[in-house]
Protein backbone atom coordinates (compact mmCIF):
# COMPACT_ATOMS: atom_id res chain seq x y z
CA UNK A 1 0.00 0.00 0.00
CA UNK A 2 3.05 2.43 0.19
CA UNK A 3 2.29 5.30 -2.28
CA UNK A 4 -0.92 3.59 -3.20
CA UNK A 5 -2.23 4.99 -0.17
CA UNK A 6 -1.33 8.65 -0.18
CA UNK A 7 -2.23 8.08 -4.27
CA UNK A 8 -6.32 7.07 -3.01
CA UNK A 9 -6.39 9.78 -0.26
CA UNK A 10 -5.63 12.32 -2.93
CA UNK A 11 -8.23 10.65 -5.12
CA UNK A 12 -11.01 11.23 -1.82
CA UNK A 13 -10.11 14.54 -1.24
CA UNK A 14 -10.56 15.16 -4.73
CA UNK A 15 -13.72 13.96 -4.95
CA UNK A 16 -12.90 11.89 -8.11
CA UNK A 17 -12.79 7.71 -7.07
CA UNK A 18 -11.73 5.19 -9.39
CA UNK A 19 -15.12 3.86 -9.71
CA UNK A 20 -14.90 -0.35 -9.83
CA UNK A 21 -17.53 -2.81 -11.55
CA UNK A 22 -17.92 -6.07 -10.18
CA UNK A 23 -18.55 -9.08 -11.81
CA UNK A 24 -19.43 -12.01 -9.97
CA UNK A 25 -20.69 -12.01 -6.08
CA UNK A 26 -19.45 -15.03 -5.01
CA UNK A 27 -17.17 -15.48 -1.51
CA UNK A 28 -14.14 -14.01 -3.47
CA UNK A 29 -16.02 -10.77 -4.96
CA UNK A 30 -17.59 -10.19 -1.50
CA UNK A 31 -14.64 -9.81 -0.13
CA UNK A 32 -13.50 -7.40 -2.20
CA UNK A 33 -16.34 -5.39 -1.69
CA UNK A 34 -16.30 -5.80 1.48
CA UNK A 35 -12.87 -4.23 1.33
CA UNK A 36 -13.66 -1.65 -0.94
CA UNK A 37 -16.71 -0.09 0.44
CA UNK A 38 -15.68 -0.28 4.06
CA UNK A 39 -11.85 0.03 4.07
CA UNK A 40 -10.69 2.06 1.09
CA UNK A 41 -10.82 5.44 0.48
CA UNK A 42 -10.72 6.82 -3.00
CA UNK A 43 -12.52 4.02 -4.72
CA UNK A 44 -15.74 2.87 -4.56
CA UNK A 45 -17.96 -0.08 -6.38
CA UNK A 46 -20.04 1.32 -8.77
CA UNK A 47 -21.75 -1.53 -10.36
CA UNK A 48 -22.39 -5.37 -10.08
CA UNK A 49 -23.14 -8.18 -12.58
CA UNK A 50 -24.31 -11.37 -11.47
CA UNK A 51 -26.22 -13.60 -13.22
CA UNK A 52 -29.01 -13.38 -10.24
CA UNK A 53 -28.89 -10.22 -9.02
CA UNK A 54 -30.35 -11.76 -6.36
CA UNK A 55 -27.10 -13.15 -5.13
CA UNK A 56 -25.58 -9.98 -5.00
CA UNK A 57 -28.25 -8.05 -3.44
CA UNK A 58 -27.85 -10.77 -0.43
CA UNK A 59 -23.98 -9.68 -0.52
CA UNK A 60 -24.88 -6.40 -0.10
CA UNK A 61 -27.12 -6.62 2.47
CA UNK A 62 -25.17 -9.25 4.59
CA UNK A 63 -21.84 -6.31 4.46
CA UNK A 64 -24.32 -4.19 5.73
CA UNK A 65 -24.86 -1.67 2.12
CA UNK A 66 -28.22 -0.81 1.76
CA UNK A 67 -27.91 1.51 -1.29
CA UNK A 68 -28.51 -0.42 -4.34
CA UNK A 69 -30.93 -1.42 -6.96
CA UNK A 70 -31.58 -3.49 -9.73
CA UNK A 71 -32.04 -2.13 -13.21
CA UNK A 72 -31.42 -3.63 -16.82
CA UNK A 73 -31.82 -0.81 -18.83
CA UNK A 74 -29.49 2.13 -19.55
CA UNK A 75 -30.37 4.86 -19.18
CA UNK A 76 -32.30 3.96 -15.82
CA UNK A 77 -29.27 1.93 -14.73
CA UNK A 78 -26.63 5.60 -15.02
CA UNK A 79 -29.70 7.19 -13.42
CA UNK A 80 -29.20 4.69 -10.29
CA UNK A 81 -25.38 4.79 -9.96
CA UNK A 82 -26.15 8.58 -10.14
CA UNK A 83 -28.26 8.59 -7.21
CA UNK A 84 -25.24 7.45 -4.93
CA UNK A 85 -26.74 3.82 -5.67
CA UNK A 86 -24.83 0.36 -6.27
CA UNK A 87 -26.36 -1.10 -9.53
CA UNK A 88 -27.37 -5.04 -9.79
CA UNK A 89 -27.69 -6.30 -12.82
CA UNK A 90 -27.87 -9.48 -14.77
CA UNK A 91 -27.28 -7.73 -18.68
CA UNK A 92 -23.41 -8.47 -18.81
CA UNK A 93 -23.63 -5.80 -21.97
CA UNK A 94 -25.33 -3.45 -19.82
CA UNK A 95 -23.06 -3.72 -17.10
CA UNK A 96 -19.65 -2.95 -19.41
CA UNK A 97 -21.56 -0.17 -21.45
CA UNK A 98 -21.54 1.53 -18.14
CA UNK A 99 -19.85 5.39 -18.50
CA UNK A 100 -19.77 5.21 -14.28
CA UNK A 101 -17.33 2.26 -14.17
CA UNK A 102 -13.70 2.91 -14.58
CA UNK A 103 -12.03 -0.83 -14.32
CA UNK A 104 -13.82 -4.01 -14.15
CA UNK A 105 -12.63 -6.73 -11.49
CA UNK A 106 -13.38 -10.50 -12.70
CA UNK A 107 -13.19 -13.17 -10.06
CA UNK A 108 -15.23 -15.71 -11.42
CA UNK A 109 -12.67 -18.25 -12.25
CA UNK A 110 -14.33 -19.60 -15.45
CA UNK A 111 -12.25 -19.72 -18.50
CA UNK A 112 -15.02 -19.12 -21.30
CA UNK A 113 -17.25 -17.15 -19.72
CA UNK A 114 -14.27 -14.97 -18.56
CA UNK A 115 -12.31 -14.88 -21.78
CA UNK A 116 -15.48 -13.86 -23.37
CA UNK A 117 -16.68 -10.99 -21.49
CA UNK A 118 -12.22 -9.40 -20.92
CA UNK A 119 -12.74 -8.98 -24.67
CA UNK A 120 -16.01 -7.14 -24.75
CA UNK A 121 -14.72 -5.35 -21.68
CA UNK A 122 -11.51 -4.38 -23.81
CA UNK A 123 -14.38 -3.60 -27.15
CA UNK A 124 -16.08 -1.24 -24.45
CA UNK A 125 -12.72 0.51 -23.52
CA UNK A 126 -12.54 -0.74 -19.96
CA UNK A 127 -10.05 -1.85 -18.01
CA UNK A 128 -9.30 -4.92 -16.11
CA UNK A 129 -7.99 -6.60 -13.13
CA UNK A 130 -8.73 -10.08 -13.04
CA UNK A 131 -8.33 -12.71 -10.54
CA UNK A 132 -8.79 -15.65 -12.89
CA UNK A 133 -5.59 -17.69 -13.04
CA UNK A 134 -7.02 -20.00 -14.89
CA UNK A 135 -8.19 -17.92 -17.45
CA UNK A 136 -4.56 -16.54 -17.61
CA UNK A 137 -3.20 -19.13 -17.71
CA UNK A 138 -4.58 -20.59 -20.35
CA UNK A 139 -5.26 -17.52 -22.72
CA UNK A 140 -3.71 -14.80 -20.68
CA UNK A 141 -1.04 -13.77 -23.66
CA UNK A 142 -3.07 -13.31 -25.95
CA UNK A 143 -5.89 -11.30 -23.61
CA UNK A 144 -2.84 -9.19 -22.63
CA UNK A 145 -2.16 -8.32 -26.71
CA UNK A 146 -5.89 -7.95 -27.08
CA UNK A 147 -6.00 -5.47 -24.78
CA UNK A 148 -2.99 -3.23 -25.54
CA UNK A 149 -4.51 -3.72 -28.66
CA UNK A 150 -7.78 -1.86 -27.17
CA UNK A 151 -5.56 0.80 -25.56
CA UNK A 152 -6.42 -0.38 -22.35
CA UNK A 153 -5.24 -2.31 -19.37
CA UNK A 154 -5.35 -6.02 -18.18
CA UNK A 155 -3.31 -7.18 -14.83
CA UNK A 156 -3.52 -10.29 -12.33
CA UNK A 157 -4.11 -8.90 -8.91
CA UNK A 158 -2.37 -8.98 -6.12
CA UNK A 159 -3.83 -10.82 -2.47
CA UNK A 160 -2.96 -14.57 -4.23
CA UNK A 161 -0.03 -16.89 -4.90
CA UNK A 162 0.84 -15.12 -8.17
CA UNK A 163 0.43 -11.60 -7.25
CA UNK A 164 2.22 -12.28 -3.93
CA UNK A 165 5.13 -14.33 -5.84
CA UNK A 166 5.48 -11.82 -8.77
CA UNK A 167 6.01 -8.97 -5.97
CA UNK A 168 8.53 -10.53 -4.57
CA UNK A 169 10.32 -11.53 -7.39
CA UNK A 170 10.31 -7.89 -8.32
CA UNK A 171 11.68 -6.92 -5.13
CA UNK A 172 14.27 -9.84 -4.66
CA UNK A 173 15.68 -9.01 -8.45
CA UNK A 174 15.74 -5.61 -7.84
CA UNK A 175 18.36 -5.95 -5.01
CA UNK A 176 20.43 -6.97 -8.05
CA UNK A 177 19.60 -10.71 -7.14
CA UNK A 178 19.25 -13.59 -9.80
CA UNK A 179 15.62 -15.11 -9.00
CA UNK A 180 15.71 -18.84 -9.96
CA UNK A 181 13.14 -20.97 -8.05
CA UNK A 182 9.33 -19.19 -7.42
CA UNK A 183 7.87 -21.21 -5.12
CA UNK A 184 3.96 -21.85 -3.52
CA UNK A 185 3.96 -23.40 -0.35
CA UNK A 186 0.71 -26.05 -0.08
CA UNK A 187 -0.45 -27.48 2.79
CA UNK A 188 -1.70 -31.02 0.83
CA UNK A 189 -2.47 -32.87 -2.26
CA UNK A 190 -3.98 -34.97 -3.22
CA UNK A 191 -4.92 -35.39 -7.48
CA UNK A 192 -8.04 -37.89 -7.02
CA UNK A 193 -9.86 -35.52 -4.73
CA UNK A 194 -13.53 -34.59 -6.31
CA UNK A 195 -16.40 -32.59 -5.80
CA UNK A 196 -17.69 -35.50 -3.72
CA UNK A 197 -15.07 -35.58 -1.55
CA UNK A 198 -14.45 -31.79 -1.02
CA UNK A 199 -18.65 -31.19 -0.48
CA UNK A 200 -18.63 -30.87 3.35
CA UNK A 201 -15.03 -29.08 3.29
CA UNK A 202 -16.93 -26.31 0.65
CA UNK A 203 -19.82 -26.39 2.61
CA UNK A 204 -18.19 -24.85 5.82
CA UNK A 205 -16.94 -22.05 3.73
CA UNK A 206 -19.58 -21.01 1.42
CA UNK A 207 -17.53 -22.26 -1.35
CA UNK A 208 -18.56 -24.34 -4.16
CA UNK A 209 -17.41 -27.94 -3.99
CA UNK A 210 -15.84 -27.44 -7.74
CA UNK A 211 -13.78 -24.33 -6.60
CA UNK A 212 -12.83 -26.74 -3.24
CA UNK A 213 -11.65 -30.02 -5.07
CA UNK A 214 -9.33 -27.18 -8.03
CA UNK A 215 -7.27 -26.31 -4.80
CA UNK A 216 -7.22 -29.95 -3.71
CA UNK A 217 -6.42 -31.92 -6.82
CA UNK A 218 -3.63 -29.97 -7.58
CA UNK A 219 -4.84 -28.18 -10.50
CA UNK A 220 -5.10 -24.37 -8.79
CA UNK A 221 -1.36 -24.46 -8.36
CA UNK A 222 -1.01 -25.68 -11.19
CA UNK A 223 -2.33 -22.50 -12.87
CA UNK A 224 -1.22 -20.33 -9.98
CA UNK A 225 2.20 -21.36 -11.14
CA UNK A 226 2.41 -21.45 -15.32
CA UNK A 227 0.73 -17.31 -14.68
CA UNK A 228 4.06 -16.76 -12.55
CA UNK A 229 5.95 -18.47 -15.55
CA UNK A 230 4.53 -16.94 -18.33
CA UNK A 231 5.45 -13.36 -15.98
CA UNK A 232 8.75 -14.53 -15.99
CA UNK A 233 10.03 -16.53 -18.79
CA UNK A 234 10.89 -19.45 -16.14
CA UNK A 235 9.82 -23.21 -16.74
CA UNK A 236 8.93 -25.99 -14.99
CA UNK A 237 11.97 -28.84 -14.31
CA UNK A 238 9.28 -31.66 -14.96
CA UNK A 239 6.09 -32.35 -15.72
CA UNK A 240 4.03 -31.38 -13.15
CA UNK A 241 6.42 -29.99 -11.44
CA UNK A 242 9.19 -31.51 -8.66
CA UNK A 243 6.98 -30.64 -6.05
CA UNK A 244 9.19 -32.03 -2.86
CA UNK A 245 7.67 -32.85 0.99
CA UNK A 246 8.91 -31.25 4.20
CA UNK A 247 7.74 -30.99 7.45
CA UNK A 248 10.81 -28.14 7.89
CA UNK A 249 10.93 -24.52 6.61
CA UNK A 250 11.61 -23.94 3.27
CA UNK A 251 14.92 -21.67 4.17
CA UNK A 252 16.20 -25.51 4.94
CA UNK A 253 15.45 -26.76 0.74
CA UNK A 254 17.42 -24.82 -0.84
CA UNK A 255 19.89 -27.70 -1.33
CA UNK A 256 17.38 -29.58 -3.10
CA UNK A 257 17.90 -27.90 -6.14
CA UNK A 258 20.59 -27.96 -8.45
CA UNK A 259 21.80 -24.07 -9.16
CA UNK A 260 23.30 -25.09 -12.94
CA UNK A 261 20.13 -26.71 -13.56
CA UNK A 262 18.24 -23.99 -12.68
CA UNK A 263 20.28 -21.67 -14.86
CA UNK A 264 20.01 -23.79 -17.70
CA UNK A 265 16.15 -23.35 -17.32
CA UNK A 266 16.14 -20.04 -17.11
CA UNK A 267 14.79 -20.50 -13.29
CA UNK A 268 11.37 -22.82 -12.45
CA UNK A 269 8.04 -22.37 -10.84
CA UNK A 270 7.49 -24.74 -8.14
CA UNK A 271 6.11 -26.06 -5.00
CA UNK A 272 6.80 -27.45 -1.73
CA UNK A 273 4.26 -29.91 0.00
CA UNK A 274 3.70 -29.34 4.09
CA UNK A 275 6.63 -27.07 4.52
CA UNK A 276 6.91 -23.80 6.37
CA UNK A 277 5.69 -21.05 6.64
CA UNK A 278 2.55 -22.36 5.59
CA UNK A 279 0.37 -21.02 3.05
CA UNK A 280 3.15 -18.93 1.94
CA UNK A 281 5.25 -18.64 -1.03
CA UNK A 282 9.02 -18.03 -1.71
CA UNK A 283 11.74 -17.27 -4.09
CA UNK A 284 15.37 -18.77 -3.93
CA UNK A 285 18.18 -16.60 -5.89
CA UNK A 286 21.60 -16.36 -6.47
CA UNK A 287 23.78 -13.55 -5.52
CA UNK A 288 26.49 -12.52 -8.21
CA UNK A 289 29.49 -11.16 -6.45
CA UNK A 290 31.31 -12.13 -3.01
CA UNK A 291 30.21 -8.40 -1.33
CA UNK A 292 26.80 -9.57 -1.84
CA UNK A 293 27.34 -12.82 -0.10
CA UNK A 294 28.99 -11.63 2.93
CA UNK A 295 26.05 -9.12 3.63
CA UNK A 296 23.25 -12.00 2.88
CA UNK A 297 25.30 -14.16 5.63
CA UNK A 298 25.40 -11.36 7.88
CA UNK A 299 21.91 -10.85 7.71
CA UNK A 300 21.47 -14.70 8.48
CA UNK A 301 20.33 -15.89 5.13
CA UNK A 302 22.74 -18.68 4.98
CA UNK A 303 25.90 -19.18 3.02
CA UNK A 304 24.57 -19.98 -0.60
CA UNK A 305 24.44 -20.44 -3.35
CA UNK A 306 20.76 -20.14 -3.03
CA UNK A 307 19.39 -18.15 -0.84
CA UNK A 308 15.61 -18.13 0.62
CA UNK A 309 13.20 -14.61 0.42
CA UNK A 310 9.77 -15.43 1.70
CA UNK A 311 6.47 -13.91 2.65
CA UNK A 312 4.47 -16.23 4.91
CA UNK A 313 0.45 -15.08 3.86
CA UNK A 314 -1.39 -14.27 0.94
CA UNK A 315 -4.55 -12.06 1.79
CA UNK A 316 -7.00 -12.74 -0.74
CA UNK A 317 -9.60 -9.44 -1.67
CA UNK A 318 -7.47 -7.95 1.44
CA UNK A 319 -4.81 -6.31 -1.35
CA UNK A 320 -7.55 -5.36 -3.95
CA UNK A 321 -7.45 -1.77 -3.81
CA UNK A 322 -3.70 -1.97 -4.26
CA UNK A 323 -4.02 -4.00 -7.31
CA UNK A 324 -6.39 -1.83 -8.53
CA UNK A 325 -4.89 1.64 -7.62
CA UNK A 326 -1.06 0.28 -9.55
CA UNK A 327 -3.21 -0.82 -12.35
CA UNK A 328 -5.12 2.43 -13.37
CA UNK A 329 -2.83 5.76 -11.24
CA UNK A 330 0.64 3.87 -11.91
CA UNK A 331 0.20 1.60 -14.64
CA UNK A 332 2.29 -0.81 -12.69
CA UNK A 333 0.47 -4.21 -13.29
CA UNK A 334 0.86 -7.19 -10.77
CA UNK A 335 1.69 -9.31 -13.05
CA UNK A 336 1.17 -9.86 -16.85
CA UNK A 337 2.82 -12.21 -19.37
CA UNK A 338 6.03 -11.36 -20.57
CA UNK A 339 4.77 -12.53 -24.66
CA UNK A 340 3.63 -16.07 -26.00
CA UNK A 341 2.83 -18.67 -23.15
CA UNK A 342 5.74 -20.51 -21.96
CA UNK A 343 4.28 -23.08 -18.90
CA UNK A 344 0.63 -24.32 -19.98
CA UNK A 345 -2.07 -26.55 -17.57
CA UNK A 346 -2.59 -29.65 -19.28
CA UNK A 347 -5.39 -32.34 -18.88
CA UNK A 348 -4.44 -35.79 -17.23
CA UNK A 349 -7.54 -38.14 -16.33
CA UNK A 350 -8.24 -38.45 -12.56
CA UNK A 351 -9.85 -42.45 -13.23
CA UNK A 352 -10.03 -44.69 -16.04
CA UNK A 353 -11.80 -42.69 -18.93
CA UNK A 354 -13.91 -44.70 -21.85
CA UNK A 355 -15.16 -42.92 -25.52
CA UNK A 356 -18.60 -40.78 -24.61
CA UNK A 357 -17.32 -39.82 -21.54
CA UNK A 358 -18.08 -35.57 -21.18
CA UNK A 359 -15.04 -33.89 -19.31
CA UNK A 360 -16.52 -31.56 -16.63
CA UNK A 361 -13.02 -29.26 -16.28
CA UNK A 362 -11.92 -27.47 -13.60
CA UNK A 363 -12.14 -29.03 -9.79
CA UNK A 364 -14.33 -31.63 -11.66
CA UNK A 365 -14.53 -35.64 -10.95
CA UNK A 366 -12.81 -36.45 -14.35
CA UNK A 367 -9.63 -34.82 -14.61
CA UNK A 368 -7.06 -32.87 -12.71
CA UNK A 369 -4.53 -30.08 -14.27
CA UNK A 370 -0.43 -30.69 -14.45
CA UNK A 371 1.76 -27.74 -15.89
CA UNK A 372 3.87 -28.74 -18.82
CA UNK A 373 6.34 -26.76 -20.76
CA UNK A 374 4.89 -25.20 -23.80
CA UNK A 375 6.89 -26.55 -25.83
CA UNK A 376 6.19 -30.15 -25.13
CA UNK A 377 2.38 -29.05 -25.08
CA UNK A 378 2.67 -28.24 -28.55
CA UNK A 379 5.09 -31.10 -29.41
CA UNK A 380 2.85 -33.52 -27.89
CA UNK A 381 -0.41 -32.03 -28.39
CA UNK A 382 -1.52 -32.23 -25.18
CA UNK A 383 -5.27 -30.85 -24.51
CA UNK A 384 -5.09 -28.15 -22.09
CA UNK A 385 -7.11 -27.94 -19.02
CA UNK A 386 -8.80 -24.73 -19.12
CA UNK A 387 -10.09 -25.80 -22.87
CA UNK A 388 -10.85 -29.46 -21.26
CA UNK A 389 -14.64 -28.84 -20.27
CA UNK A 390 -17.45 -30.27 -22.09
CA UNK A 391 -14.97 -31.81 -24.60
CA UNK A 392 -16.33 -36.20 -25.25
CA UNK A 393 -13.94 -38.17 -25.46
CA UNK A 394 -13.02 -40.61 -28.72
CA UNK A 395 -10.54 -42.89 -27.02
CA UNK A 396 -9.88 -44.70 -23.93
CA UNK A 397 -7.40 -43.00 -21.56
CA UNK A 398 -6.15 -44.52 -18.49
CA UNK A 399 -5.84 -42.78 -15.09
CA UNK A 400 -3.53 -40.40 -14.89
CA UNK A 401 -2.52 -40.64 -18.24
CA UNK A 402 -2.55 -37.09 -20.22
CA UNK A 403 -5.43 -36.44 -22.71
CA UNK A 404 -4.56 -35.00 -26.45
CA UNK A 405 -6.59 -32.79 -28.82
CA UNK A 406 -7.39 -36.52 -30.67
CA UNK A 407 -8.04 -37.45 -28.24
CA UNK A 408 -11.36 -35.68 -28.17
CA UNK A 409 -14.48 -34.10 -29.47
CA UNK A 410 -14.29 -30.29 -28.96
CA UNK A 411 -17.76 -28.50 -28.97
CA UNK A 412 -18.63 -26.49 -31.85
CA UNK A 413 -18.56 -22.38 -32.28
CA UNK A 414 -16.10 -21.89 -28.88
CA UNK A 415 -14.51 -18.47 -28.77
CA UNK A 416 -11.80 -20.29 -26.59
CA UNK A 417 -10.44 -22.10 -28.79
CA UNK A 418 -9.98 -19.23 -31.89
CA UNK A 419 -8.36 -17.26 -29.02
CA UNK A 420 -6.20 -20.73 -28.30
CA UNK A 421 -5.24 -20.48 -32.21
CA UNK A 422 -4.35 -17.24 -31.97
CA UNK A 423 -2.07 -17.37 -29.12
CA UNK A 424 0.13 -20.29 -30.47
CA UNK A 425 1.23 -17.36 -33.07
CA UNK A 426 2.77 -15.30 -30.59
Amino acid sequence: MILVDKALERREKAGNPIKVGMIGAGEMAKGMINQIMHYTPGMTITAIFNRNPRRAEKVLQDLGLSKFEIGNNLSDAENIIRDGNILLTSDIDLFLSLTSVDVVVESTGAVSFGAETLLKAFEKGKHVLSFNAELDSTLGPILYQKSKEAGVKYALGDGDQPGVTMNLYRYVKGMGFEPLVCGNIKGMLDYYRTPATQKAFADSWGMDPRMATNFADGTKVAFEQSCIANATGMKVAKRGMLGYESTGHVDEMTHLFDIEELRRLGGIVDFVIGSKPSPGVFVYAAAKDPYSEKYLKYGKLGNGPLYSFYVPFHLLFFDIASSIARLIDFDDPVIVPLKGPVVDVITVAKTDLNPGDKLDGIGGFKAYGLCENHDIVVKENLLPMGLSEDCILKNTIKKDNPITWDDVIIPDGRLIDVLWNDQLKL
